[in-house]
């Protein structure tokens, strides 16, 4: 529930902060200098600029690199090594068995042909971005590509299907820029760590510490943060960052709720991400924004259809709004996801769109009057932090270029309330609730051939033995046991 702030720049290149905290990045400008000179004729190969990491890394006293990577119930999980074996864990990889991609929320272990014991995996880190952590002195943090033994991509690795998509996307003359809001609710002995009022100043004054240390953190990480502040519920904040290419926004949205975690607990706070909190509360939402662009021209302004939308931009929007009943099994993956997603409380309950309506599941953000080619965007609401972000991007990606390519064109905007219609006018508009509960989600999913063509049957047969499990799991469960059992989860 917030305004995005979008950014010319979807690549940070650079920047000071790179050439210090992106050492790969750095290896490879030094080589490039050196081969303008005609001193090296060759890039650095990845041992050098793996080398090149490592000695960055000890002169900043690091100990340790957290390499992460989400599984499919958008938990992140993590292999840590020590700085002097990052060179080898660097070239050769992590090993990680293929059983996490069958993790439920709670561990338990669905039943899927990839909870076979046998076999291995790579984690392979990701030497552009990694990040010293400024609030855990000694440990770095790297996300990870999973491969194969064989170095092929493993066909469950969420983060590289994000990357295939967008290279999609760019192979058609696209460039998306994407950025998630990051919500949480702060706890101090169980309870919301303020009292003050939503939104209100009063609450920013009694975390202020914690406040300031937070963003000077992601200074110092290299997160360009753009906005922060409190929320609507008791103890709930919500942090925003520019744009930036697809995976990295994903990459960042790790970041951060790692930061938030770490500096919270160097407060004596306990954060939660959780969809549902609070029985009838507001949950933390995990909204994404995209858009692309042409050759620097942002397609969501400027164009010929309603609001300044181009052709492209409006049928990439409404292959999303075709498929949201689908999208929801990836974006709103948990039970506790569907105590959030009731009208009336900005989640985006109803499968619909409009100007800047935060009540739509698809909210068209066009900034203020001047900037439309530079702040115009696409807001999905229905989603949440239970998502995995890479997963997310992908199947907004996919479900976007399918309309695309099709042609697709959008219903009339609905401009208030979807609630406040009446039945019969919703059915003449064509505005459906979204699933109310997870299963619903599933099934849409599982009968959506672009989504699964998306993400491969693997995957696809993966999600969906993952999300039966957690279905299973809580048969008959009452809203308060559902909400204890994830609250400390996400």
């Amino acid at each position: 529930m917030r305004e995005a702030v979008w950014v010319d720049e979807t690549v940070r290149t650079g920047s000071d902060w790179q050439v210090a905290l992106s050492p790969a990045r750095a290896a490879a400008r030094e080589a490039s200098a050196r081969a303008a000179r005609g001193r090296q004729p060759r890039p650095p190969s990845r041992q050098e600029q793996a080398q090149h990491v490592a000695r960055l890394l000890l002169d900043r006293k690091v100990a340790a690199v957290a390499v992460t990577f989400v599984d499919t119930s958008g938990i992140t999980r993590v292999k840590g090594v020590p700085v002097r074996a990052f060179e080898r864990a660097a070239v050769w990889g992590i090993g990680a068995t293929p059983v996490f991609d069958a993790f439920g929320s709670d561990d338990s272990i669905a039943d899927t042909p990839v909870a076979n014991p046998a076999g291995d995996l790579r984690l392979l880190p990701d030497l552009d971005r990694v990040v010293a952590l400024h609030a855990q002195p000694g440990w770095a943090w790297s996300p990870a590509d999973r491969l194969t033994q064989d170095k092929q991509p493993h066909p469950g690795c969420s983060r590289l299907l994000a990357a295939r998509l967008a290279g999609q996307l760019a192979d058609a003359g696209l460039t998306a820029r994407a950025a998630f809001e990051v919500e949480w609710v702060l706890y101090r002995d169980g309870q919301p760590a303020t009292s003050g009022p939503a939104y209100g100043m009063a609450r920013l004054v009694e975390v202020a510490d914690f406040s300031v240390d937070l963003v000077r953190a992601l200074a110092a990480q290299g997160v360009e943060v753009a906005q922060f502040h409190p929320e609507y519920a008791p103890g709930q904040f919500e942090l925003s960052v520019t744009a930036e290419a697809p995976v990295a926004a994903a990459d960042t949205a790790v970041l951060v709720r790692t930061t938030v975690r770490a500096v919270a607990a160097r407060h004596g706070l306990e954060v939660s991400f959780a969809p549902a909190v609070a029985e009838g509360g507001v949950g933390n939402g995990g909204h994404l924004h995209l858009s692309f662009d042409r050759d620097g021209t942002n397609l969501f302004s400027g164009g010929d259809r309603r609001f300044g939308l181009t052709g492209e931009a409006e049928s990439f929007i409404a292959g999303v709004l075709e498929r949201l009943p689908a999208l929801l099994a990836v974006g709103a993956p948990s039970v506790a996801s569907y105590l959030r997603l009731v009208p009336s409380h900005w989640a985006g309950a109803y499968a619909c769109w409009g100007l800047e309506n935060r009540e739509a599941a698809l909210r068209l953000v066009t900034g203020s009057a001047g900037e439309e080619d530079r702040a115009a965007n696409i807001e999905l609401k229905c989603a949440d932090q239970a998502a995995n972000p890479y997963l997310l991007v992908a199947a907004v990606l996919a479900a976007g270029m399918a309309g695309m390519h099709g042609g697709a064109r959008l219903p009339e905007p609905v401009q208030v309330n979807p609630a406040t219609l009446s039945d019969a006018e919703r059915a003449a508009r064509g505005v459906d609730r979204l699933p109310t509960a997870l299963s619903d989600a599933v099934d849409a999913f599982a009968a959506d051939s672009v989504l699964s063509g998306a993400f491969g049957a693997e995957l696809t047969e993966t999600l969906i033995a993952v999300r039966r499990a957690e279905i299973a799991r809580f048969a008959g469960a009452d809203p308060g046991r559902i909400i204890a059992a994830t609250r400390w989860v996400y």
